[in-house]
């Protein structure tokens, strides 16, 4: 008569450390995704923030005075601090906006701590228009302005139109 043998303590044991190793793994791997998406979600929101900002100086009509301002804003169901520099070019008129945000509750120094710098860029090129209508060359809509290429639809006058080959008549295939 034969016995039949089940698995002994030992091996139940074995098993069970194994399961528990995969699964701390696992469970690792899930946390660190999780950090992962929120970083980049608050990135993406600091982001918006920032450009959020350039947008309204730009829309506001008045040039952004030259140095250094900052304030807090409610994006996101959070609260942002931003910086921005607003520096001269070498352009007259032009002026460089940098923008820095970081989330409120992070606290650090001037220099370091922030989740991202956009700069943006203000001046009579993207300020309200002052009635003067630039000459951009050819208006003629055939001609496809300075590069001559076809807009609409339209041929270019300059260029042939493309012909086509007549089909060529030899000896036939069919049998004899």
């Amino acid at each position: 008569m034969s016995r039949a043998r089940g698995f002994t303590l030992i091996e139940v044991l074995v098993a069970l450390a194994i399961v528990a190793f995969g699964m701390a793994a696992v469970m690792g791997a899930i946390n660190s995704s999780a950090n992962t998406i929120g970083y980049l979600r608050d990135k993406t929101f600091a982001n918006w923030v920032a450009l959020n900002k350039i947008a309204s100086v730009r829309i506001s009509g008045q040039p952004p005075a030259k140095g250094n301002s900052n304030g807090e804003i409610d994006f996101g169901d959070r609260k942002w601090h931003w910086r921005m520099e607003v520096v001269a070019t070498d352009v007259p008129g032009l002026l460089r906006m940098d923008v820095r945000v970081r989330p409120a509750e992070v606290k650090a120094d001037e220099d370091s701590g922030w989740f991202t710098t956009v700069s943006g860029i203000y001046g009579s090129a993207v300020a309200q228009t002052d009635g003067v209508t630039p000459n951009w060359g050819s208006q003629n809509p055939g001609l496809g302005g300075a590069t001559g290429a076809p807009q609409n639809g339209l041929q270019n006058p300059q260029t042939p139109a493309p012909t086509t080959a007549p089909p060529t008549t030899g000896a036939g295939t069919g049998s004899q």
